[in-house]
């Protein structure tokens, strides 16, 4: 129960003495009161005064309180749970209590009241709001330690920071960046941050639906909407009633359903097909893109109107290549959670396996990388995920031949592991510096930004390896 220390109590009666018999009543219990004469100062102080308890008499003049009531969600609140609502009412005006707890009060109670039951029904109240507190806390914790994005790198926790502001709030988020960034694990992250992390989380790929069914798979249709229609189905917004709907790679969708998008944003309404009812939709939305929507826009492939209501907060999340300091975290934590999976016994990745990790510029991002150490784990025997277990196309064509072919296991037992490891480190420096040499078109200064080492190391390098830069000019 939120002690005396932390609760705040707003007692809102246009009698005073109703109002001074509540706040002597209630003293023990909260740490600061405060009192309103009628609704509208009572929206004044809601939102300076931020209390966890509303105590509102239904009749009063200038605004009642079910228009207290009905007022209270268009407010912007900075508190991440909303203050719980409990009206006062005369006695025998149960049925206007009813229609007070269909507009959102948390309960009531009835003129005369015994103080006992006053004091419990509040204290009952302020327990509802700790736990509401206290799971948002818990929540951020995960958030903050682990959840879906890992990484350390500035930009990384400049993306969290900004899912920390964003999630317990209903503003429709647009998530960009290339494949494989993550954009769906960053939607997940936010619905299991919000206050809807209770309800559903729904979500839907607009590039791998047919673009005929699409609207079918948004809106739900009636029996016989259309040929193949042999029942009623729900849609996804009806599915995500009172949680999350995350639609993926939203510019694939077409101008005509991006338009009734739109509209189901405007009005929190919308019909199946075939139908006729009005179906309420209290979803919040999040979309997600690889594309870039303003040079949609131009080419008329994107409503403009849609852009900016998807768009109200942006979130851009970084390619792996731009955060490279994240690879030694993000290849661990895989590492182990597919070790579990596939039960096998590999405790750590070798020093010039994770150099390889690091060196590669990865195209396809986290998803990639994922890919790539789960392939690893299943390949890899003994405890160590070495360079033998990574593809080709993460070490380089070169650096795989030295272990990849039946040269290996010929030379085990004639060569000394000094000699092979030689021949190995050697193979491994030329494919990175030919790489590099490639990447700058033999602009050997380039090359040693690339590879983050002296241009006259690099050059040694070069004449110890035999390697022309001239070959590589452009």
């Amino acid at each position: 129960m939120a002690d005396r220390n932390d609760a705040k109590i707003l007692i809102v009666d246009d009698e005073a003495t109703a109002r001074y018999g509540m706040h002597k009543a209630l003293q023990p219990l909260a740490r600061e009161i405060r009192e309103a004469a009628d609704g509208f100062e009572a929206l004044r102080m809601l939102q300076s005064f931020e209390p966890d308890i509303v105590l509102c008499d239904i009749n009063m003049p200038k605004m009642n309180g079910i228009e207290l009531l009905k007022t209270l969600p268009s407010l912007k609140l900075a508190r991440e749970v909303a203050p719980l609502i409990i009206v006062v009412t005369a006695y025998g005006s149960e049925k206007i209590a009813v229609e007070a707890m269909k507009a959102g009060a948390y309960d009531y109670l009835s003129k005369p009241y015994d103080i006992d039951a006053l004091r419990l029904l509040v204290k009952k109240a302020l327990e509802s709001v700790q736990l509401k507190q206290e799971n948002i806390r818990l929540r951020q914790q995960v958030l903050g330690r682990d959840s879906a994005i890992l990484g350390d790198s500035a930009a990384i926790k400049s993306v969290i920071e900004l899912i920390h502001k964003v999630a317990p709030t209903d503003v429709t988020v647009l998530i960009t960046g290339e494949s494989g960034v993550g954009k769906e694990l960053a939607a997940r992250t936010i619905h299991r941050a919000s206050r809807r992390a209770d309800g559903p989380y729904v979500a839907m790929n607009c590039a791998a639906i047919p673009k005929d069914l699409v609207e079918s798979e948004l809106f739900g249709h009636e029996k016989g909407a259309f040929t193949g229609a042999t029942a009623q189905r729900q849609g996804k917004f009806e599915l995500a009633h009172g949680g999350t709907l995350f639609l993926d790679e939203i510019a694939d969708m077409s101008v005509e359903t991006q338009a009734k998008i739109l509209r189901v944003l405007e009005e929190k309404s919308f019909t199946r097909l075939g139908g006729k009812e009005v179906i309420h939709a209290d979803v919040r939305l999040i979309s997600a893109t690889n594309k870039v929507l303003e040079q949609e826009i131009e080419r008329g492939a994107f409503r403009q109107d849609l852009y900016f209501r998807l768009k109200v907060i942006e979130l851009e999340l970084p390619p792996l290549r731009t955060r490279k300091e994240d690879i030694p975290l993000l290849a661990n934590h895989y590492l182990t959670l597919f070790a579990e999976r596939h039960r096998k016994n590999i405790r750590k990745i070798e020093s010039a396996a994770m150099r390889a990790l690091l060196n590669y510029n990865w195209p396809g991002n986290v998803r990639q990388l994922i890919h790539v150490i789960e392939q690893g784990v299943v390949l890899a025997d003994g405890d160590v995920l070495s360079v033998m277990d990574l593809p080709e196309e993460v070490v380089g064509k070169k650096t795989s031949e030295v272990f990849k072919t039946s040269e290996v296991s010929n030379a085990l037992g004639k060569r000394s592991f000094t000699e092979m490891k030689e021949e190995f480190v050697s193979t491994f420096e030329r494919s990175l510096i030919e790489k590099a040499l490639a990447d700058s078109g033999g602009n050997v200064s380039r090359a040693a930004r690339l590879l983050k080492m002296k241009r006259q190391f690099l050059q040694a390098k070069m004449k110890n390896l035999g390697i022309d830069g001239n070959a590589f000019r452009r």
